[in-house]
């Protein structure tokens, strides 16, 4: 390969919280079936492998939705301007609507050995930094209030502000699919949704249910 320093080459899910990540850019764009987003995110792959990494790029992560109609690339940076650099080249992603995002706020909770297999990103449309800042601390106030037999699965949530001030993304990482199916009928789920309506200025956009196909990390 011709980057600039050795990456793995397995699908281990990325160090969210690493310390030298800085910024975070989120692409997501719609698919017709999981066969055509499984080959657009190997040729995209295959196009990072290929590529000369700006000394910038931290990871570089590709996911396909569990209903096959959306894929997702979440690129951590410690520059910015690396993310620019490293994607003009990378035709299969071009036209691809990306949001810069710094991860603000991470609940954790769970320390161990159990690695996350299933990754759900919620996004909301905000009025302004304080909306953003209103609605994570409601929403992970919710969380770390309930028992944690409310939802089981939940390894960590992860709040990220968009850097123009008009998006929040949660990237919570479950053990399964059926962890985080179990969640939505619960009451925890009740009391975060309750938190998002109540917070003013803040529009939910929904969810998506991912499984991780590609990651590279220097």
């Amino acid at each position: 390969m011709a980057q600039e320093t050795n990456q793995q080459t397995k699908a281990a899910p990325p160090d969210i919280r690493r310390a030298d990540s800085t910024a975070v850019h989120v692409a997501q764009w719609y698919v017709p079936d999981r066969e055509t987003g499984v080959a657009t995110l190997d040729r995209a792959v295959a196009q990072w492998d290929a590529a000369r990494w700006p000394s910038g790029i931290r990871s570089v992560n590709a996911y396909l939705s569990t209903e096959h109609d959306t894929v997702l690339t979440y690129v951590q940076t410690s520059d910015p301007a690396a993310h620019a650099a490293f994607t003009a080249g990378l035709t299969d992603l071009a036209g691809a609507a990306t949001v810069a995002y710094t991860l603000h706020r991470a609940i954790v909770l769970h320390h161990g050995p159990l690695v996350p297999a299933s990754f759900v990103v919620a996004t909301f449309d905000v009025d302004g930094p304080h909306a953003q800042r209103g609605i994570v601390d409601s929403v992970a106030g919710a969380l770390e209030q309930a028992p944690g037999d409310r939802h089981p699965g939940l390894l960590s949530a992860n709040f990220h502000l968009s850097a123009d001030g008009t998006r929040v993304l949660n990237y919570a990482e479950w053990t399964s699919d059926e962890a985080h199916i179990s969640f939505l009928e619960g009451a925890t789920r009740a009391a975060t949704l309750r938190a998002t309506h109540d917070t003013p200025g803040v529009r939910p956009i929904g969810f998506k249910r991912y499984h991780l196909l590609h990651s590279r990390a220097v």
